[in-house]
């Protein structure tokens, strides 16, 4: 599956969760969908120029972003606050991909210039 197209809707819809919180939601909905927006639009564009070379990183970053993101949205909507409960897994995924491209950059050979 090509992240690409992936990565480019979840940027997309970060923006637009981020301009709906910041324009048509109030305290705490508001913040949850920034949060949400946030990190999503800044793990989609990672995940965009990371998919050549660590693409599994790639696929972790974009599946937490994901979750993490949609249960914050969910919950700015009127969703149940126990999906509260589920945003922290993305979190987990993201920090997961974070750390598979330090441990794959720190095993990789260095080329000397």
């Amino acid at each position: 599956m090509k992240l690409e197209p992936l990565a480019a809707l979840t940027a997309a819809l970060a923006i637009t969760a981020g301009a709906f919180g910041a324009h048509g939601l109030g305290a705490p909905f508001a913040d949850w969908a920034k949060t949400g927006a946030f990190y999503a639009l800044t793990h989609a564009l990672a995940c965009l120029l990371l998919t050549g070379e660590h693409p599994r990183a790639a696929r972790l970053m974009l599946l937490g972003a994901t979750i993490f993101s949609a249960s914050l949205y969910a919950m700015a909507l009127g969703g149940p606050r126990w999906l509260g409960a589920v945003t922290p897994f993305g979190g987990i995924l993201m920090i997961a991909a974070w750390l598979c491209i330090a441990w794959s950059s720190w095993r990789a050979p260095q080329i000397k210039p």
